[in-house]
């Protein structure tokens, strides 16, 4: 039985990903950064603890349980827990960035150094981290996250050619919108940390952002897809002896990709306003 570890899976596609991979047979480690939620995992016959990125002791002791429970090997990782804040870039503070960093880039690649010398060891393992189109692709209102996952995905990069002597596979996925609660979830760090009611771009998140951002219509995104998307290319990635360096998620990533590749920065800038 091999065992991965999975971080975010209180909903979404963390949830999704540890249900169908238990499913399949594999040991999942289901953290959360929330111990009810873990509590509600262990009830519905997951293995659950807590593993809050934001925590640097958190985070060890969360690899140290991880391997004391896959009997001192993890066979893969999945770094998937993240969270947004949304705001224009000139309204974001200092502190802001320094926590989001914590959770959506710092968290995530201590937990990969905690367990990478068991895979070293066994000479064998899966880093797989989730990304977004928001890795590669800057988007208004959405500067701290995309600054967390652009460097998610350099790091990743260097990661996966640092390792290339080895039979360690290293993966980003990147997903385009996927039926989580991610936006909901950032309801929160926007109204902590942007000052509205101050801002130069006041008019801007009256009109544009704070309708979408407090929507409860409950009505998907333009190419919205179900979590279930993003597991299945991470079970074709963990199924693979040669995995794909990415894997794009949804159309808005593919076009994305394309168009970024074929396009003038600004003449991208122009694509992304249709919108």
């Amino acid at each position: 039985m091999k065992t991965i570890l999975i971080t975010g899976c209180s909903s979404g596609i963390g949830f999704d990903a540890a249900r169908s991979l238990h499913d399949k047979g594999w040991k999942v480690l289901a953290t959360c950064r929330k111990q009810e939620d873990c509590e509600r995992l262990e009830a519905s016959g997951l293995t659950s603890f807590v593993l809050d990125y934001a925590d640097t002791n958190s985070v060890s002791e969360g690899a140290k349980r991880a391997l004391t429970l896959g009997n001192g090997k993890i066979d893969a990782l999945f770094n998937n827990g993240a969270y947004a804040i949304p705001g224009c870039v000139e309204d974001l503070p200092r502190q802001a960035l320094r926590d989001i960093f914590e959770v959506n880039l710092f968290g995530q690649f201590e937990l990969i150094n905690c367990l990478l010398p068991s895979m070293r060891d066994n000479n064998r393992g899966y880093i797989i981290n989730n990304s977004s189109v928001l890795g590669f692709t800057g988007m208004m209102y959405r500067g701290a996250y995309c600054a967390t996952k652009f460097a998610m995905e350099g790091m990743t990069d260097v990661l996966r050619q640092e390792l290339a002597d080895t039979d360690i596979k290293v993966v980003l996925i990147e997903p385009g919108p996927i039926t989580t609660k991610i936006r909901a979830n950032s309801i929160a760090p926007f109204e902590r940390w942007i000052n509205v009611q101050g801002s130069a771009n006041r008019k801007r998140y009256e009109e544009e952002l704070k309708p979408r951002l407090y929507d409860d219509s409950g009505e998907p995104d333009r190419f919205e897809l179900p979590p279930k998307a993003v597991t299945d290319k991470l079970i074709k990635a963990l199924e693979s002896d040669n995995p794909a360096a990415r894997y794009y998620v949804t159309v808005p990533t593919y076009l994305s990709g394309y168009a970024k590749r074929l396009l003038s920065s600004r003449m991208f800038d122009r694509f992304l306003a249709i919108r």
